[in-house]
């Protein structure tokens, strides 16, 4: 299939060639079209996309339009015969691999997060991501109705055997996940692949302790401010778990942090869960921070999680390479400033945030490198060792969520609590996109 003269386009499909072996020629070349175009106009709606691509190509805008199209059509949908459907499924572990063979070489720690989000009343998507530097790359994702009855213990169950296998088994992954989604299905199902579940759980219920007989309310864990605690415990009299429960309670904590994990209580540190509020950044980022896809008109659930492909691969792209630029930034001091510098002073109070998105400054790096005639950026990962996030995390305890410094803050921008009087967003974990 042809693509055209531009240089980066070509290199572009080169790459997804390369990276996607699962998927047939014209397939592999269709969603390097695709992400290559929502990188370029931040949307990932149908017309935006084409009417770009054929100004680039020098093709008709409906001809690129119906290719784009019939990408995420299922094979009886579309116009010529003999053409197959694509399987998503089987794009999950390719994706995978892709990120795991630019992670650094010695570092085997992997940190994921399963989330739902809703589009209106249309979908519920329900997403696996890689977390890293504030932002989350998905990797596996379901979409189904948002008004269709039913459990969706099925589709984690699916999703999560899908990607179970292509990780190493001497890999440190652990998988944080909301409130909301903990079930002990689910804890069990995260051990069954080798990983680690690093659940938070509602205050409800009861928990006695390792070599104990009594049974004790988990709300009598950390009742007050600046308490934390970590032990071997029997969590829930129905449907027991032998686990260990991490509790903490911070300032600007809507309710205590309760997480259960198969890790050794002096292994394992409650802040790591800060990490799972960056997948709330993906689904941002996928609408209306990003790529719009919160506009798409597509009502097909099978044809919105190709679409959801597309968007994965651009994604990836984007923070690949703003991670890369965000891991070699200068960091910021007053060490060498005398003690009465105006910047000593209007610091006083502030807590550091990051001013770019990884995601963000992925874009502009991207458009700049082909607007310079520079070689297209493809960057690579530069992941936070969980060590360092605890270290971190005990600069500031009151505030574990901005536990980091400016060049490696957990969340994107965020407002000051010292400065507004609000309490930091996500820090109960339990907000959604």
């Amino acid at each position: 299939m042809q693509i055209g003269k531009n240089e980066e386009l070509r290199e572009w499909t080169r790459k997804v060639i390369e990276k996607m072996p699962n998927l047939t020629k014209p397939q592999a070349v269709v969603l390097a079209m695709w992400s290559f175009g929502i990188v370029m106009t931040q949307s990932s709606g149908l017309t935006t996309v084409a009417a770009f691509l054929a100004k680039l190509l020098g093709k008709k805008e409906n001809t690129l339009r119906q290719q784009l199209r019939e990408w995420y059509w299922d094979a009886e949908d579309k116009t010529k015969t003999g053409r197959a459907s694509l399987d998503v499924t089987s794009c999950f572990i390719p994706l995978l691999v892709w990120i795991l063979s630019l992670w650094p070489e010695g570092e085997k720690r992997l940190a994921l997060a399963a989330d739902a989000s809703t589009l209106s009343d249309r979908f519920t998507v329900l997403a696996i991501s890689i977390v890293y530097r504030g932002c989350g790359i998905p990797i596996a994702w379901k979409i189904v109705e948002a008004t269709k009855p039913g459990s969706w213990k099925p589709y984690w169950q699916q999703l999560f055997s899908h990607i179970s296998g292509a990780i190493p088994e001497d890999w440190f992954v652990i998988v944080t996940a909301d409130r909301g989604l903990y079930a002990d299905w689910m804890y069990e199902q995260i051990q069954s692949a080798g990983w680690h579940p690093f659940l938070r759980i509602n205050q409800i219920g009861l928990f006695k302790k390792q070599g104990e007989h009594l049974w004790q309310s988990l709300n009598t864990l950390v009742p007050k401010l600046g308490q934390s605690c970590s032990c071997k415990v029997t969590c829930f009299k129905t449907n027991s778990i032998e686990c260990t429960l991490l509790a903490r309670y911070d300032e600007g904590y809507t309710d205590p942090w309760l997480i259960v994990t198969d890790l050794h209580p002096e292994t394992a540190d409650a802040c790591w869960y800060s990490m799972r509020s960056w997948i709330e950044c993906l689904f941002k980022d996928s609408k209306r921070g990003g790529f719009c896809w919160h506009q798409t008109k597509i009502i097909n659930p099978s044809r919105a999680e190709r679409q959801w492909l597309a968007i994965a691969i651009a994604t990836l792209w984007q923070i690949c390479v703003g991670g890369a630029c965000d891991a070699n930034l200068p960091v910021s001091g007053f060490d060498e400033l005398p003690e009465n510098h105006v910047a000593r002073r209007n610091s006083k109070g502030n807590l550091p945030h990051r001013c770019l998105s990884c995601f963000r400054r992925g874009y502009i790096t991207i458009k700049a490198a082909i607007l310079n005639r520079l070689p297209l950026p493809l960057g690579g990962f530069f992941p936070l060792t969980l060590a360092f996030l605890t270290s971190k995390a005990r600069c500031f305890p009151k505030y574990p969520l901005y536990c980091l410094n400016c060049k490696y803050l957990p969340l994107k921008v965020p407002p000051s609590p010292l400065r507004t009087g609000r309490a930091p967003r996500n820090a109960s974990g339990s907000s959604k996109s």
